[in-house]
């Protein structure tokens, strides 16, 4: 079991991730939700899917998504800017370190401690990313109760950009969730969390994420690391696989899995 992420530039390296993660989506937000999205086939996706995103991934024992949060440069068209603009006082940001988080949640057929680990891990895994690729904080579209109930109780800290609307069914509100390495320590040590949750592999879509995000303002790449075996990967990947280089509990009782 691991968290790794990928865009579409390195999606043919995990096998079956890439669109197992949109039918996971399916069945929380179209199947469960009852979401007005764009579908086919069993597979939900928007306008937002674009290769600027990065999507961090929680995949089990045989390399399917059972987590998901989908991640986007606020340099590149994103879902509050396009969309609820009015949930913001000010005008959208467009920075390089600010990313928004979106599509976030997890499979409602596991059980609700599996649900709540991967959950935590997933806020772990978006903390991890950021201070990876200098991200200073995120901005993202939920329940008001979901940042109260989850994020901040997981050790997130919680910024609300403006008061609660009604957006269809649900009223919801626009908030950053600020990273740092302090954030970070302080989610492991609620959610019993010890050490990293990203995969080694993952950071190493850095090479083509990158140039959507702070490294866009720096001009400036990561180096690459050496290169690992298939067999580190804790899931399966096919015969001749090209590999990435190496980059560098129920922690929420009684939560309810994210829904955004």
């Amino acid at each position: 079991m691991a968290i790794i992420a990928l865009n579409w530039h390195s999606a043919h390296l995990y096998g079956e991730a890439w669109i197992s993660h949109h039918r996971l989506r399916h069945r929380m937000f179209v199947d469960r939700q009852q979401w007005r999205v764009p579908s086919f086939a069993g597979l939900e996706y928007d306008q937002f899917d674009t290769p600027a995103a990065v999507y961090l991934l929680w995949l089990d024992e045989q390399g399917q998504a059972r987590g998901v949060v989908r991640l986007i440069p606020t340099l590149r068209p994103y879902m509050v800017q396009t969309l609820w603009p009015e949930l913001l006082p000010q005008r959208p940001p467009v920075d390089s370190r600010i990313w928004e988080a979106s599509r976030f949640g997890c499979d409602s057929d596991l059980e609700p401690a599996k649900r709540r680990r991967i959950i935590a891990e997933l806020i772990c895994g978006c903390q991890e990313f950021a201070l990876y690729c200098g991200i200073s904080r995120y901005l993202a579209v939920m329940p008001q109760w979901i940042f109260e109930r989850v994020m901040r109780r997981s050790g997130c800290e919680v910024r609300y950009a403006g008061p609660p609307q009604r957006i269809g069914r649900h009223e919801v509100c626009a908030a950053y969730l600020p990273a740092s390495a302090a954030i970070l320590a302080r989610i492991r040590r609620r959610c019993g969390i010890d050490g990293s949750v990203l995969h080694p592999v993952a950071a190493t879509a850095s090479d083509s994420m990158m140039r959507y995000g702070s490294a866009t303002a720096s001009g400036r790449r990561r180096p690459r690391g050496r290169r690992i075996a298939p067999s580190a990967l804790p899931f399966p990947v096919s015969k001749g696989m090209p590999m990435p280089s190496k980059a560098e509990p129920a922690c929420i009782p009684g939560a309810k899995p994210c829904s955004h």
